[in-house]
């Protein structure tokens, strides 16, 4: 992937020459998607791949979970994403030889991704066995505004002599098996081929698949049509069965000749609905998307982007490649959103079958929050399917024999689905992770908690906060047992992470309560009940450390042994070279945990505790999660080391461009991508959204020159302007009201016409900027 030297460097992530060895990091970011259905970015050609696969948002197989040793309460069975019919492939022969680009190296070969318009585009020159030069365009979108098409425009043409040419065309179901990493060979046998054909139907360009997943229940449908133009005494067939749609094609071409084809692609599900329906719904899609043409859906992609970028676009003078990483990563929140329907958006979206498809914690405390500002109405689905969810995480709660509801750490349908205890269910903060989400977009957007069913989520998990609390002799009040976002450190007492978010869980709960009474009989708190959550708030149990004066990401993790980083320098990511018994009792951090806690929980920390906590943690911090670099980069903002802010924003961008955890083939890392703009605006531009006050505190570090991002306020749409002569904040809507906020903690008000500004507050040079364990300096 390079970066072309010319003003589309900033909206194009290019691929200029065949790259066997990065096929599948390749794949995923180029990846099309819309948030209900995706295609992973292949080539045209079925090989060479890494990985095929389209994927749907909520379509997902069951599969076996193994147990060594039987235990009340284990998920009864997983979930996995699973491939749905997929009609990305054409297969091309030329004068008897199939394209393959192992065989036929291609004299040009370039691919971009366009961020402006939502494309991809490719372009190839080869020469077949037989000497005849020939050329390969073609054009890819999942469409952004109409849910279930996809369109791909596919051109050959011979160059400089007659060849015969026969394409192939298809739409095949059970064809693309994931990856699996579980060796159990019984998850291997469910998944190969997890659909079960309920009707097919062809005719002279196209037709029709039904299937059903086997265990899991789910109705996909996918229709297949070819709009072809095809030169004067070629022949056209198409043939079907029970998983494929086939369409031929067969010509000879003239030196000059074109066989030009548009390929149109719908899908639907539908765990309810009989397979005449799923039939009925890809057919109008299909009538919908012939009427508007290859040209009318390029024309509709173009004005979604238009108007996402007229809402979310950042720059950033002085680094040309932060500035596409950050823009791909903003492309990549739109993809995995902006259709959405009555699912999940997963840690991979629809990137790739990594993590199985799941959706974790990560979501609702990376992806949400960015999407509350930047794509509110977006953000406010994803949070009615959480509070859709909450019948189940009741009934996980009752299961844990305790009250309120507990959401599971990872699943696609709401149901827990991790077989590893000590990382799933003892990581209860998950529960207030998505109640904050809750609140933040309360905040950020003006609008009531009960629009996305919060009201009822911060009272169930007040509950299950209150069923855990453990009171001491002396009054103090404890959660044990717990398994914060650190997952080196497992099945800790009074992770200090958990206990202050538990609290902020605990006072949301309350005060939602009481700005909704008429939810309070409905869900029967009683008065008694909500003093108790106050009082439990008020004293939970806090760990500090008098010696060394920071506090322990738990009870006792200050006296654990240290962990010998200059020996084991080797030895990441540690979870693959060592046994987690040793792991669990030393002082060696995957993700930030208790430096999270300083961000989301900034009050409760004074700036000079903030300061001591992030040097201690930074010199135990590994980042074997892509999840941290994003926390340490608004963290060290906050303390003023500027330039390692910088360097951890960096690294948070480009963490899937670079491919720097070395395992982007199996999906991007979208709470990275979520955590790169928050980063930026949160940590460089000190954005505070809390309590529905707008704050901003800019800064800028020595190695950028500008920063501008905009995002959406209360129904306004803002830019941020911050220079080294200070910073301008702009409505841009002309119809809309004044602005409220405040600039480095002055009172400030912006209007149409009449921005807010402030100059650059240059902080007072921080304690030295702190190390990071040998070999783990911000990465990119």
């Amino acid at each position: 992937m390079q970066t072309p030297p010319h003003d589309a460097s900033a909206w194009q992530v290019r691929e200029s020459a065949l790259d066997l060895a990065d096929r599948g990091a390749l794949e995923s970011v180029l990846t099309l998607s819309n948030g209900y259905v995706g295609v992973r970015g292949t080539l045209d050609e079925p090989q060479p791949s890494d990985s095929r696969g389209t994927f749907m948002a909520g379509v997902y197989e069951y599969h076996p979970l193994s147990y060594p040793e039987g235990g009340y309460g284990h998920p009864e069975h997983g979930q996995a994403i699973v491939g749905v019919a997929d009609g990305s492939t054409v297969h091309l022969q030329v004068d008897g030889v199939p394209l393959d680009l192992r065989e036929s190296p291609p004299e040009r070969h370039e691919r971009v991704l366009d961020l402006r318009a939502g494309t991809l585009e490719r372009e190839t020159q080869w020469t077949t066995p037989r000497g005849s030069r020939m050329r390969l365009t073609s054009t890819r979108l999942v469409s952004l505004a109409h849910r279930s098409v996809t369109a791909i425009r596919y051109e050959v043409e011979a160059l400089d002599s007659t060849v015969q040419v026969v394409l192939r065309s298809g739409l095949v179901a059970n064809g693309t098996p994931p990856k699996v990493r579980n060796e159990d060979p019984r998850v291997a046998e469910v998944l190969a081929e997890p659909f079960r054909a309920e009707r097919h139907s062809c005719h002279g360009t196209g037709g029709v698949l039904v299937h059903r997943t086997a265990r899991s229940g789910i109705g996909v449908a996918a229709a297949v049509e070819h709009a072809l133009d095809v030169p004067e005494g070629g022949a056209v067939s198409t043939q079907c069965d029970e998983d494929r749609v086939m369409t031929t094609v067969v010509t000879d071409l003239a030196p000059g000749q074109r066989l030009h084809l548009v390929k149109y692609l719908c899908h639907s599900w539908s765990a309810e609905d009989p397979a005449d329906d799923l039939q009925g719904q890809v057919l109008a899609a299909m009538a919908g998307a012939r009427q508007r043409g290859w040209e009318g859906l390029v024309a509709d992609q173009r004005a979604v982007l238009d108007e996402h970028w007229a809402g979310a676009d950042v720059e950033v003078d002085g680094a040309p490649d932060l500035q596409l990483a950050l823009r791909f990563d903003l492309f990549q929140l739109l993809q995995a959103s902006a259709c959405v329907h009555r699912a999940p958006v997963g840690a991979k979206g629809l990137t790739g079958g990594g993590y199985s498809g799941h959706t974790f914690w990560d979501v609702e405390g990376f992806v949400l929050p960015a999407l509350a500002l930047l794509r509110p109405r977006d953000a406010a689905r994803l949070l009615q399917w959480r509070s859709s969810t909450l019948d189940r995480a009741r009934e996980r709660a009752r299961v844990l024999d305790l009250g309120g509801a507990s959401f599971p750490w990872r699943t696609i349908d709401g149901h827990e689905t991790s077989a590893y205890w000590p990382a799933s269910t003892a990581a209860m903060h998950v529960n207030a992770d998505i109640a904050r989400a809750f609140t933040w977009w309360a905040d950020t957007t003006g609008e009531e908690l009960t629009a996305v069913g919060g009201v009822d989520v911060l009272v169930e998990t007040a509950r299950v906060w209150a069923a855990m609390a453990h009171e001491d002799h002396d009054g103090g009040v404890h959660l044990l047992g717990m398994t914060g976002p650190d997952e080196y450190t497992g099945v800790v007492d009074d992770n200090v992470f958990t206990n202050l978010m538990a609290r902020r869980n605990l006072r949301a709960a309350a005060a939602a309560c009481a700005a909704h009474p008429d939810h309070v009989g409905r869900l029967g708190v009683s008065a008694d009940e909500l003093d108790r959550w106050q009082d439990l708030a008020q004293r939970l149990h806090v760990p500090f450390d008098e010696v060394r004066g920071v506090h322990p990401a738990n009870a006792g993790f200050t006296t654990y042994r240290e962990w010998d980083f200059e020996a084991k320098r080797d030895g990441y990511p540690i979870e693959e070279h060592f046994h987690y018994a040793k792991i669990y009792r030393r002082q060696v951090v995957k993700q930030a945990d208790l430096v999270l806690a300083l961000w989301w929980c900034a009050e409760d920390f004074t700036p000079e505790q903030t300061a001591r906590d992030l040097a201690y943690y930074e010199r135990r911090t590994v980042r074997d999660s892509s999840l941290s670099a994003g926390v340490q980069a608004v963290v060290c903002a906050r303390v003023g080391h500027l330039d390692l802010a910088h360097a951890y924003l960096r690294e948070a961008a480009l963490v899937d461009l670079r491919d720097l955890q070395q395992d982007t083939a199996e999906g991007l890392h979208l709470a990275s991508a979520g955590g790169a703009w928050l980063a930026l605006v949160c940590g460089l531009g000190g954005l505070d959204p809390e309590g529905g006050r707008l704050r901003l505190a800019p800064r800028l570090p020595a190695g950028l020159d500008r920063i501008a991002f905009r995002l959406r306020w209360r129904g306004r749409r803002l830019a941020v302007e911050t220079t080294r002569a200070g910073t301008v904040v702009r409505v841009l809507d002309e119809q809309s009201g004044a602005v409220d906020l405040h600039l480095d903690g002055r009172p400030r008000t912006a209007a149409p016409g009449r921005p807010a500004t402030a100059p650059l507050h240059v902080p007072d040079p921080p304690a030295p900027a702190p190390v990071q364990p040998p070999g783990r300096a911000p990465r990119a």
